[in-house]
C-alpha cells in the first residue's frame, strides 16, 4: 500500500474512530431550540460552536447582523465564522450550515429538543435539517486535519442564521460584507439533507406575494347590503383551480429537480384570512354578524429556471385583471412580499465534479445530480457573492425536513463526513499527492 492509500485509509479509521463525538455533538446542537421565528438562542449556539471550533484551532469570528428582517434586541441575529488556515498557500473550502430550526407542530412521539440516540438515528427538531450536516462537516474537517496537518490553502466553517425565512440575517449578510467573495472562498459546501449520495446542484425560484380582495362591511343578516371580500377571494381561488394550475403542472424542467413532482411549477395557498379575527382558544364568545369586508392570502409560487420573473408575475395579475373588468364590484391589491431567482452550478464546477467522485469512492456507486424543491442559502452566494462553485451536500433524508420525529441516521452522516473529508484531501492537497479522483471528475455523477 502506498503512503497514500495509507493516508486516507487512515482518515477512515480517524471518522470512524469519531462515531461516539459525532452522536454527542449532533445531539448537543439539537438541544439548543434555535426556533425561527422568533430567532430564539442565536447567540448560544453560535457560542457553542465557537469553543468547539477554537479548541480545534480554528480562529473565530462573531458577528451580529443588524438591520436586518427579524434583528432586535430580544432576538438578535448572531453568525459565527471559523477558519483555520493551512501552511501553505492554496484554495478555501467552506461548509456553510444554518443554525435555525422551525417551528415543532404536532406529531411526535421524542423530545423535539431532546437530541435522543435510539437505533442508530439522533431524533429532534433540525436533528435532519441541519444540524446533523452542522456536525458531520465539523467532524470532517477535524479529521482531515488530523490526518493532513500540512494541507495547503483553508476550511471555514459557518453557523448562520434564519435560512429558513429567507437568510438575510445570515449568508445574505455575510456575503454583502464579502465572506463568500470569490477571491476569498474558493469552494462552497452546504450540508443540506438531499441524501448522502446525490449532489444538489441549485434549486427552484420563489416568489411571495399577499393579495387581498375588498368588500363592504354590512349587517350578516343582509349582505345584500353589503359586499362580501371573502366570496371575492373564492372567485380568485377559482381562477386559480381552473387556469393557473393547470398550466404550471404542464410545465417541465430541464433542472434535474427532486422529488419528482417539483419538476413542474406549483404554488402553495401559504394562508387565508377574512372576515373576523378568530376568536381566543378559552373564550366562549359568539361570532358578532358582519359581512367581511377584507380577504387576504399569501401565495408561494416556486417557478422553473425556463420561466421569467415577470411572466410569474404577470400571470397572476392577468387573472386578478379578469376578474376586475369581468366580476361586479371585484377589487383587490396585490403586493410582492419576496422573491428569489433559481440557482444553478454547473455539473463539472469543481466542487460540484469532487464530491461526486468521493461519492463514487466511498458509496461504490455513481452520485446523482439533483436540485432542490425550495431554495437555501445558495441563492446568496450566487447572486449576492458572485460564487457559482457552490453545491448542497449533505446527510439526511429530505423528506423527513419539517416533520415530527425528524432524525438523522448515524451511519449516513459517517459516511457524508468520509465524502467530505476525501473532498477535503482532493482540493487541498497537491494534485501529485492525490489521485483517486484524477480523472474522474466529470463522468461519475448522473441525473436522478
Amino acid at each position: 500500500m502506498d503512503q497514500q492509500s495509507k493516508s486516507l485509509s487512515q482518515l477512515t479509521e480517524v471518522i470512524e474512530g469519531k462515531r461516539d463525538d459525532l452522536i454527542q455533538l449532533t445531539g448537543n446542537l439539537i438541544r439548543i431550540p434555535t426556533l425561527n421565528p422568533p430567532g430564539e438562542n442565536y447567540r448560544d449556539i453560535c457560542e457553542f460552536l465557537a469553543t468547539r471550533l477554537r479548541a480545534s484551532g480554528f480562529d473565530v469570528e462573531l458577528t451580529r447582523a443588524y438591520d436586518t428582517p427579524g434583528d432586535c434586541e430580544a432576538y438578535p441575529r448572531w453568525n459565527v465564522i471559523a477558519r483555520r488556515d493551512g501552511k501553505h498557500t492554496g484554495d478555501c473550502v467552506h461548509f456553510n450550515s444554518h443554525t435555525d430550526v422551525v417551528e415543532v407542530g404536532k406529531g411526535w412521539t421524542q423530545d423535539p429538543f431532546g437530541g435522543a440516540h435510539i437505533d442508530g438515528k439522533i431524533y429532534g427538531r433540525g436533528a435532519c435539517d441541519m444540524k446533523g450536516g452542522l456536525a458531520a462537516s465539523i467532524i470532517a474537517a477535524e479529521a482531515f486535519i488530523e490526518v493532513f496537518p500540512d494541507f495547503h490553502g483553508a476550511i471555514e466553517i459557518s453557523g448562520t442564521a434564519d435560512e429558513e425565512s429567507g437568510g438575510y440575517g445570515g449568508v445574505a449578510y455575510l456575503a454583502e460584507k464579502g465572506y463568500f467573495t470569490p477571491d476569498r472562498v474558493q469552494h462552497v459546501i452546504i450540508p443540506e439533507p438531499l441524501n448522502k449520495d446525490r449532489v444538489c446542484l441549485g434549486h427552484r425560484g420563489g416568489w411571495w406575494a399577499e393579495i387581498e380582495t375588498f368588500g363592504e362591511i354590512a349587517h350578516g343578516a343582509m349582505p345584500f347590503l353589503g359586499d362580501c371580500a371573502v366570496r371575492h377571494m373564492g372567485a380568485v381561488l377559482d381562477k386559480f383551480e381552473s387556469n393557473l394550475f393547470p398550466a404550471m403542472a404542464a410545465r417541465r424542467t430541464d433542472m434535474p429537480v427532486v422529488p419528482e413532482g417539483a419538476r413542474s411549477s406549483t404554488m402553495n395557498i401559504n394562508s387565508i384570512h377574512g372576515g373576523q379575527a378568530e376568536t381566543l382558544k378559552d373564550s366562549t364568545a359568539l361570532p358578532s354578524h358582519c359581512v367581511p369586508d377584507s380577504c387576504r392570502i399569501v401565495i408561494d409560487r416556486r417557478f422553473l429556471v425556463e420561466e421569467p420573473l415577470d411572466q410569474v408575475r404577470g400571470e397572476v395579475k392577468e387573472l386578478l385583471e379578469e376578474l376586475r373588468r369581468d366580476r361586479p364590484d371585484f377589487d383587490y391589491a396585490m403586493r410582492e412580499l419576496n422573491h428569489v431567482l433559481p440557482s444553478m452550478t454547473d455539473r463539472d464546477a469543481p466542487v460540484a465534479a469532487t464530491i461526486a467522485a468521493e461519492i463514487a469512492h466511498v458509496m461504490g456507486k455513481p452520485a446523482e445530480f439533483v436540485a432542490s424543491p425550495g431554495t437555501y442559502d445558495q441563492k446568496h452566494i450566487d447572486r449576492i457573492g458572485k460564487l457559482k462553485n457552490c453545491v448542497a451536500y449533505g446527510p439526511g433524508i429530505l423528506d423527513l425536513a419539517h416533520k415530527p420525529d425528524e432524525y438523522v441516521g448515524v451511519d449516513d452522516m459517517i459516511d457524508s463526513i468520509k465524502v467530505m473529508a476525501r473532498s477535503l484531501a482532493a482540493l487541498l492537497l497537491p494534485k501529485d499527492d492525490y489521485a483517486p479522483s484524477k480523472g474522474k471528475l466529470t463522468n461519475m455523477g448522473r441525473d436522478t
